[in-house]
């Protein structure tokens, strides 16, 4: 397999050019967009919506940005990274995890993968649903109550966020717990309620190289054998999961509870794989394969809807247009549904691992800013906490709301609590868009009762500058489709944006200095 051609540095395209040339010039406030431009700003795809219609654009800006994404060469690079191109250049590898989320019609990859995807998926299912059954059991017969996944990184950040986004479907058991961290309290917390003869631990590292999770998993064998469970009976209470088999077997981990993925899947991208397995026992096999369609559902939109309505695509290039144009630095994510809670962490390690680099795909030093600094966390409870400074700091500061347009809490009065947390973010986008001008903040307190004196001096403290953009993404529900199709947008949306800016979105040099220092360390380097 063949790399795709690489094109030119994005500042050598006549497109960067215009846009430079663009965002020089005075834009509207987003207070001032007339309606009918809000109202084209708005598309829909696998089931999401995109309103679009609070981001600083012009027609000539969108129009700019479009011909970047040509001139880029973005349709090239997209097919190539379907067909299974080795776009991974440093590491001279495809990228596939979209293949991960393959059905029996296949794709444009080779048919081989897809048979194999679907043969690793049917064993891995088949084990999750037998746990579920109960008929998967621990050394002495008893049935397995609780399962412990121990991986970092993309080995836990996407498999925990989807377990919690899912809660509501999650059943009574097996309970599924999460550990990361190799910090003694973060095991011992999960560890001390429950019961060794009961417990299945998976262990998740995709080259069993991993210190944290061996560290974590030889503790886990310590307590399974302080808590009764003999050495010729502890690989029934172990689950590997890995590219590496053979590093697994020579943890003593059996090839029949050993599940595989390939070296194309990244860490991060790689919950559609065998590293679902947590999901899957969660959720149930049903679950977890309607998961995979509503991803896939947001793959045949990024492949096949022309780049006006495209999903990842207008969100990717308004994110480089706030980036590399507006001198935004940072992105906030504000989910406001508890349940996506995790969303912004898992977000944070897609974008910031993906598109942190400093050099472009052929090693030349890349002359942009590439991948904002993600951040954020659950939008109500931002309001009472750091929303404070997107309305009145110095900083400048994109939003991305994302919400849910039904709830299925069963708690009387649910309706009653969404409308709020709905209205809440729509006003939130509404107040940073259009602010408060001092005039208004004036006129306020003074039908307020102040002298106009006072008010006069108090408005520049009720002044709001607005013109903050902001995205509002909608989902139908908080289902597995719908999870699906979100997690996969903002997957292609790093692509889009890798492929602008001319960088490998699927290494991660940077993981590994720190660890190879640790390494030097403590051998006394």
């Amino acid at each position: 397999m063949t790399a795709a051609p690489i094109p030119l540095p994005p500042t050598q395209l006549l497109a960067w050019t215009a846009l430079t040339r663009l965002a020089a010039a005075p834009l509207p406030h987003l207070r001032d967009l007339p309606p009918e431009t809000a109202a084209a700003r708005r598309w829909e795809g696998a089931g999401l919506r995109l309103d679009a219609s609070r981001q600083r654009l012009t027609p000539a800006v969108e129009a700019a940005l479009l011909a970047l994404a040509a001139e880029s060469d973005v349709d090239g690079q997209r097919a190539a990274m379907f067909r299974g191109d080795a776009i991974n250049r440093s590491e001279n590898r495809p990228v596939l995890h979209v293949a991960l989320r393959t059905d029996a019609s296949g794709g444009p990859w080779d048919a081989a993968i897809t048979r194999a995807v679907l043969a690793e998926r049917e064993r891995m299912l088949a084990f999750a649903d037998a746990l579920r059954a109960g008929a998967v059991r621990g050394h002495d017969g008893q049935g397995i109550t609780d399962v412990v996944n121990l991986g970092i990184g993309g080995s836990d950040l996407g498999p925990r966020m989807v377990v919690e986004a899912l809660a509501a479907r999650v059943g009574v058991q097996p309970r599924v717990h999460f550990v990361s961290n190799p910090d003694a309290w973060a095991l011992w917390s999960v560890l001390r309620d429950l019961d060794p003869a009961r417990t299945l631990f998976i262990v998740a590292s995709k080259t069993f190289t991993t210190p944290e999770t061996l560290a974590n998993a030889a503790s886990a064998r310590a307590w399974l054998r302080a808590g009764g469970v003999p050495e010729a009976g502890l690989a029934a209470h172990e689950v590997a999961i890995t590219a590496s088999p053979a590093a697994a077997a020579a943890h003593g981990h059996r090839a029949d509870r050993t599940f595989l993925f390939w070296d194309w899947v990244g860490g991060r991208y790689s919950l559609w794989s065998a590293l679902g397995l947590p999901i899957a026992i969660a959720l149930g096999s049903a679950a977890f394969e309607a998961l995979l369609a509503g991803a896939r559902a947001m793959d045949h939109h990024f492949l096949e809807t022309p780049a006006e309505r495209n999903l990842p695509l207008r969100l990717a290039l308004h994110g480089v247009w706030n980036r590399n144009f507006l001198g935004m630095p940072t992105l906030m994510l504000a989910p406001y549904a508890v349940r996506l809670a995790r969303f912004t962490p898992f977000v944070q390690q897609l974008d910031m691992e993906s598109n942190g680099k400093h050099s472009h795909a052929d090693g030349s030093p890349v002359g942009v800013d590439t991948g904002p600094v993600v951040w954020g966390g659950v939008g109500i409870d931002g309001q009472h906490a750091y929303f404070q400074l997107l309305h009145q700091g110095r900083h400048a500061v994109p939003v991305e709301f994302i919400g849910v347009q039904t709830d299925d809490c069963p708690m009387p009065g649910a309706a009653d609590h969404q409308a709020m947390v709905t209205l809440n973010l729509r006003a939130q986008a509404r107040a940073l868009a259009e602010g408060r001008t001092v005039e208004e903040a004036e006129a306020l307190l003074r039908r307020g009762g102040m002298v106009p004196e006072e008010a006069r001096a108090c408005a520049w403290q009720r002044h709001f500058p607005g013109n903050t953009p902001s995205h509002q993404l909608w989902l139908p529900a908080l289902d597995p489709a719908s999870l699906g199709a979100l997690i996969a947008l903002y997957e292609h949306k790093v692509f889009v944006q890798a492929a602008v800016w001319r960088i490998n979105a699927y290494d991660q040099w940077g993981v590994e200095l720190g660890k190879a220092m640790a390494r030097e360390m403590q051998g006394g380097a």
